[in-house]
């Protein structure tokens, strides 16, 4: 079995960082007092990116990217902003990668309603106690 090196610091709670440590250093980058300026603007930076990322959000109306809705926004500010910039090949990458994206979205969106169809005519039958393999709903009449 092989042992893994550990930062050799001790936290508050007397348990040990666990964090791998730097090449040829005893310490991870968060504990190496050599370190400790570079480690201090890490997390400084790390704070206004979580901030602006929040501030970004709230301006861009941007709910998320777990959602088609969430999506679709991302797409309307990158088409938006694309088209705002000087003719470039860059702007025009961005403004077909939008393009294929959006294609993408409405391909999946599309598929998500034709499932809820389905599933909805298939609570339909199930309440009204059709039974068999084509009976009512979408198929319903298949096997008359």
């Amino acid at each position: 079995m092989v042992s893994r090196r550990r930062c050799t610091f001790t936290r508050a709670d007397g348990l040990p960082c666990g964090m791998p440590p730097q090449r040829e250093r005893p310490y991870c980058f968060a504990h190496d007092p050599e370190r400790a300026a570079d480690a201090a603007e890490a997390r400084r930076m790390g704070g206004l990116r979580r901030r602006k990322e929040g501030t970004v959000a709230v301006a861009y109306d941007l709910p998320g990217l777990d959602s088609v809705e969430g999506i679709r926004r991302l797409l309307e500010i990158v088409v938006t902003d694309g088209l705002g910039l000087d003719n470039s090949i860059a702007r025009l990458r961005a403004l077909i990668s939008s393009a294929v994206a959006a294609t993408n979205l409405l391909k999946v969106g599309e598929l998500e309603d034709r499932v809820a169809a389905l599933e909805a005519a298939q609570r339909r039958d199930d309440d009204a106690g059709v039974s068999g393999p084509f009976g009512g709903g979408l198929l319903g009449g298949l096997d008359r």
